[in-house]
């Protein structure tokens, strides 16, 4: 439980420095944003079950890091849903990615912050 709640902060975390390092150079990067989690919050099986996916749109599904956790929740709590180890490995592996990216990047644009701001 708390390596879940870990793992959704560091997915938010990494995507949020990447996010937030572009959006200072990139001011219209902001309504892209917009769209963009408009469509990950219907691409993560939040009201829908992963159950109730298609088994060839599955992949697709699960290729959001954050589909796992979600689901790993729904186990843990309500009994239903799916645990697999393996997604889950995959989900920390690109939380750990994207943490590494957007220290890097922010490290990099950090610099360039009060000239673009």
């Amino acid at each position: 439980m708390p390596y879940l709640l870990l793992l959704m902060a560091g997915l938010g975390l990494g995507a949020g420095i990447i996010i937030s390092a572009l959006t200072t150079k990139y001011r219209d990067l902001q309504q892209l944003v917009t769209f963009g989690v408009q469509l990950l919050m219907y691409a993560t099986p939040i009201v829908y079950p992963l159950s109730e996916v298609p088994d060839k749109y599955k992949w697709l599904a699960l290729a959001n890091p954050m589909a796992p956790i979600v689901e790993t929740f729904r186990y843990a709590f309500l009994g239903s849903g799916s645990f697999s180890l393996a997604y889950l490995i995959y989900s920390t592996v690109t939380t750990l990615i994207l943490l590494l990216l957007g220290v890097i990047l922010f490290n990099r644009v950090e610099k360039t912050f009060m000239d673009t701001v």
